[in-house]
């Protein structure tokens, strides 16, 4: 596999490697560099400076890229450590490139040339195939199917219960897991989140005396500031036993238990008898399932009192790609950080309210929020990645950022959306509610 010219050792994947490397950089002009298992760096652009640096570990991971490209090979090799980032997230590394460029890359370059630049990776001895911790995602990880064939709360807790002090490293204070409102584009995390939750509770009108139920009530947040804020009684579950724990901490530590109730609960299983004047999902929507949408909202609709008020904020995919397909993205993301996710249309969330018996009232489009959100994140789990790695350990934390980095740059380009529907359900009569549109907003 090696040769010696002049009294050096020169490895035919490093010459190949070099070659690559030349080409891709004369089309990408990016702007930060790769290194390789070697220690040698190459620029992948004109002018790149080499503080950001892609780490080629390992020789294997070219060879396991070329027979299986895509995002699931990605997430395996950066989770083991055989592809990496130094000087910076991978965040920061995407932010260093063009995404037009990098998207048309494969037309541009010359095929034959990395063809045969590829061959001494080919010709190399095959790797063991690797994997990192991820989900099990045998039976497609629940895409597709309904609840009585998912495993929800399994799916739940592979995700939120990596431990309470592994999300304080990158979340606020207050522990919210979702799509900050950011009033400018440097506005704090902490205050921004804030934003959020309040905005919630003005566009649900939550008045002192109300009952209301938060589906998927995470760490608390939400049911708590309705509760100190607006006077209200607050019912929330959860399938996280790890988010319950600490929530009923910071319930009792605000002495809050008389106005807050929180438990391990599918919002399914309550009881008929139960009745709220508004209800809350935020973030948890995107974990029920395509086919479990109408049992959904009418669930809502089920729980809510006449004229009750529904805001509903979830994640979306871009409306006119035609149904849902299970692909390598989908693929990946399931095994290594949603188990049992899918993502629906805005336009489907709206037909299925209608459906249900639920009057839209409002929709207003985060995009911009999650991408600022997400960048919050990412800088704030990369600055304490050795704490991150001392808690869930080094696949999990990479993973994390990787991911952040993945969401962050889909929401960037319009690939990924998210909005906030208000909802009322269905009554004869006017709906009582304020008549401008900006107070849904305010």
């Amino acid at each position: 596999m090696s040769q010696t010219r002049q009294g050096c050792t020169t490895d035919r994947r490093v010459v190949a490697a070099r070659r690559i490397a030349a080409h891709i950089a004369e089309h990408l002009q990016a702007d930060l560099s790769l290194q390789l298992w070697t220690g040698e760096v190459l620029p992948l652009g004109q002018n790149a400076r080499d503080d950001i640096r892609i780490v080629l570990a390992d020789p294997s991971a070219v060879r396991r890229l070329i027979l299986r490209p895509g995002l699931m090979t990605l997430f395996e090799l950066y989770a083991t450590g055989d592809l990496g980032i130094e000087g910076g997230s991978p965040l920061q590394a995407a932010n260093r490139w063009d995404h037009g460029r990098a998207v048309h890359l494969p037309r541009r370059v010359d095929k034959g040339l990395i063809a045969r630049a590829l061959w001494p990776f080919l010709k190399a001895r095959p790797d063991a195939a690797g994997g990192g911790q991820g989900f099990e995602i045998s039976g497609r990880a629940g895409i597709g199917a309904r609840v009585s064939r998912r495993r929800d709360k399994d799916y739940v807790q592979y995700h939120y219960d990596v431990g309470n002090d592994f999300y304080g490293l990158f979340l606020d204070a207050q522990m919210v897991y979702s799509c900050a409102y950011f009033t400018s584009p440097d506005m704090a995390l902490e205050a921004a989140q804030t934003e959020k939750l309040d905005r919630i509770c003005r566009k649900l009108r939550l008045k002192p005396g109300q009952r209301m139920l938060d589906i998927g009530s995470g760490w608390g947040g939400l049911a708590i500031w309705a509760a100190q804020n607006y006077g209200v009684e607050v019912h929330g579950v959860t399938l996280s036993r790890e988010q319950l724990r600490h929530a009923l901490l910071r319930v009792e530590s605000l002495g809050l238990g008389d106005r807050v109730r929180l438990e391990l609960r599918d919002y399914r299983d309550i009881p008929e008898r139960e009745h709220f004047d508004a209800v809350a999902q935020v973030g948890m929507f995107e974990h029920v399932g395509l086919a479990n949408h109408d049992q959904h909202f009418d669930t809502v609709v089920r729980l809510l009192k006449p004229r009750g008020v529904y805001f509903h904020q979830a994640i979306t995919r871009r409306s006119g790609g035609g149904p849902l397909r299970e692909t390598g993205s989908t693929r990946a993301i399931a095994r290594y950080i949603f188990p049992g996710g899918e993502l629906d249309t805005v336009g489907m969330t709206v037909s299925a309210m209608g459906r249900a018996g639920l009057e839209v009232r409002d929709v207003e489009g985060m995009r911009d929020h999650y991408e600022l959100t997400l960048r919050h994140w990412s800088e704030r789990l990369h600055a304490r990645m050795a704490e991150a790695t001392d808690l869930a350990g080094s696949e999990r934390a990479r993973l994390w950022l990787l991911s952040f980095a993945v969401f962050a740059k889909a929401f960037e380009r319009g690939a990924a959306l998210l909005y906030q529907t208000v909802a009322q359900k269905r009554s004869p009569g006017l709906s009582g509610l304020p008549l401008e549109r900006e107070s849904l907003k305010a």
